[in-house]
């Protein structure tokens, strides 16, 4: 069956034309999809029944199930979902005031290989289509109360968001756009590890999305173990094209760093940092590591964790530690996987 959720295809408006049908009723459907939230053809009230039949015949709505549905007492809600070939994918919807952010996967696995995130221990599979990231927003805004709308996306989850563009930002384009999810492109996050033929095709399109780089370390040397794939890159062109990409669209620079005991929390690598991002326009967002099982890594002392903030702030940088939210069901940062739960719970 056609995926009704990709953006890059437009078998539905095909479809109608060949029934003789209007093309005010392709935007109907994704009206109902989109900003109505309805879950099925049957919902669509103001089509014609005949044509709901008939669309129920030859498109899929959803293309993947919940496999599980796990509920933090913080508010955070995590779907694992399993895709038509039966990959799978986890993703977030996470809850801050009136806030709702969803975190989001790009790729089935992670290609990238930092040595204390779980969604890469298997390595990669594929990389999801433009409709599968799609789903993943419409199946968490299907979590969202009524009276509230998605207001944040971050690609944060699963996969490196680059390494997937081609499929990444026609959704992403659904997200923003007044006829799709309407969420402000200032209220969209890219975060990736750092390539820089990516970035620059970032700045190239012309796209205004805000960047988050993941350092992780202030030096190559370290960098290159914990995140394996910086031998083949470093950090100079990735600072090099971070600072492009924010000269070319005004979006402040984001700059991630898992704090790791003992490996890359200590007052020289704190010093260090000060030295490669000052002078930048950028914020620094220091995440206390979330422990994953099987992982020989471990969450800083609340001392260690003062020390470092406190050289950053002294050196002049914008720095926030991120709270820590939904790690009691594995839904943190770098907690996200392919967990393997034996059942389907919904369709």
């Amino acid at each position: 069956m056609l995926h009704l959720l990709d953006p890059t295809r437009h078998d539905l408006e095909a479809w109608l034309a060949e029934r003789g049908e209007r093309g005010f009723r392709a935007r109907q459907v994704r009206q109902w999809l989109l900003h109505r939230r309805a879950c099925s053809f049957a919902e669509m009230t103001d089509l014609p029944k005949s044509l709901r039949e008939a669309l129920e015949q030859e498109f899929a709505v959803w293309t993947t199930k919940i496999v599980r549905h796990s509920r933090s007492d913080d508010g955070t809600e995590k779907l694992l979902l399993e895709l038509a070939d039966g990959g799978r994918i986890e993703c977030v919807l996470l809850r801050d005031g009136q806030r709702r952010t969803i975190c989001i996967s790009s790729q089935v696995g992670c290609a990238m290989g930092c040595v204390f995130c779980a969604s890469g221990l298997d390595g990669v599979d594929r990389n999801l289509t433009a409709g599968e990231i799609v789903e993943q927003m419409l199946r968490l805004q299907q979590l969202v109360e009524p009276e509230l709308r998605l207001s944040h996306i971050v690609v944060m989850g699963m996969g490196e968001p680059l390494a997937n563009l081609d499929r990444l930002l026609p959704a992403l384009e659904v997200a923003s756009s007044e006829e799709g999810l309407g969420i402000s492109a200032r209220r969209i996050t890219i975060s990736t590890v750092g390539l820089p033929p990516a970035i620059r095709r970032l700045t190239d399109r012309g796209v205004h999305y805000n960047l988050a780089v993941s350092l992780h370390a202030p030096d190559d040397e370290l960098r290159s173990r914990l995140v394996p794939v910086n031998q083949n890159i470093g950090l100079a062109p990735i600072l090099e094209e971070a600072d492009r990409y924010f000269e070319a669209s005004g979006r402040r620079l984001t700059f991630e760093y898992v704090l790791l005991a003992g490996i890359n929390d200590q007052e020289a690598h704190a010093r260090q940092l000060v030295k490669l991002l000052r002078g930048r326009t950028a914020l620094l967002n220091v995440i206390p590591y979330n422990p994953v099982a099987g992982l020989p890594y471990a969450t800083p002392s609340a001392a260690a964790s003062r020390r470092f903030r406190s050289i950053l702030e002294e050196g002049g940088l914008n720095v926030q530690f991120r709270e820590r939210k939904g790690d009691k069901i594995d839904a943190a940062c770098g907690q996200l996987r392919r967990s393997t739960p034996t059942a389907a719970v919904s369709p």
